[in-house]
Order: structure tokens, then C-alpha cells, then sequence
């Protein structure tokens, strides 16, 4: 590595959502506070205040970031068909489900028990995403 190769940060998990959202820097900030991200790298921002790459850690898993840029050929585009899902294999789902609600996310549909025999239940972030959150029934 020399002098103009950024660190890597450790890909955790086995498939990467990228996401672009309109701010990535608050998008992480909000992350932070609603699924307990960890910031493990970023690029800088431009003189516009966005940022290409935002690399996070949740729950044990990688989560990227990053914001439009329509001059290169990525204009932003609303969050849609999709649903990122947080799975919780511990008994504090009520914990996580609290904190993101707290921190801001709209109740989509509410923490409950499924037919699956799960609870699940799903917000939506104030960046356009759904989280679902999913845990065996103990």
C-alpha cells in the first residue's frame, strides 16, 4: 500500500447492500443512532458535501453508502423495491426495534408475531429505506 491507496476496511457478511441515498453522511449519523452502525471508513466529501463511499458495520454485517452523483451517471433515485431486514437471533429485538423508532424511523408495520412463527415487524428510515426486523420466538 502507498500513500494514495485508502485503507480497506473488513467486509462483513456474505452479500453488501450499496446503498445511494440524498446525504450519506447523515444517513450514517442516522444509522449510528437507530441500528447501533459502526463508521469504518469514508472518503471525504466534495465541495458539495457528498460523499462517494461510507462503509458501516451492523450487526454483523456491512452496509455501504454512498451519494449521487448525476454528473457521472448515477442521478439519485428514490429508494424503492426493496427492503433491507435486520435479523436478530437474541432475545433484545425490543431493544433494536425501540432505538430505531426513537431515533426517528417510521412504524411500517408493527413488531408482532407472524404466521412464520417469528416477530417481525418493519420501519421506514427518514432516507426513503425500510428495515424489517425479524427473531425467533423463544
Amino acid at each position: 500500500m502507498n500513500d494514495q491507496t485508502p485503507p480497506h476496511a473488513q467486509v462483513l457478511g456474505g452479500l453488501t447492500p450499496y446503498l445511494q441515498v440524498d446525504g450519506a453522511f447523515k444517513a450514517a449519523e442516522f444509522y449510528k443512532k437507530a441500528f447501533g452502525a459502526e463508521q469504518v471508513f469514508f472518503y471525504p466529501p466534495d465541495e458539495q458535501g457528498r460523499t462517494m463511499h461510507i462503509h458501516l458495520h451492523v450487526n454483523g454485517t456491512t452496509l455501504m453508502l454512498g451519494d449521487a452523483y448525476p454528473e457521472h451517471g448515477h442521478p439519485y433515485k428514490p429508494a424503492q423495491g426493496y427492503t433491507l431486514q435486520l435479523h436478530l437471533g437474541s432475545d433484545d429485538i425490543d431493544a433494536w426495534w425501540q432505538r430505531a423508532v426513537d431515533a426517528g424511523c417510521e412504524i411500517v408495520t408493527p413488531l408482532q408475531v407472524m404466521f412464520w412463527g417469528d416477530r417481525w415487524g418493519q420501519v421506514k428510515d427518514p432516507f426513503g429505506v425500510d428495515w424489517a426486523m425479524n427473531a425467533p420466538v423463544k
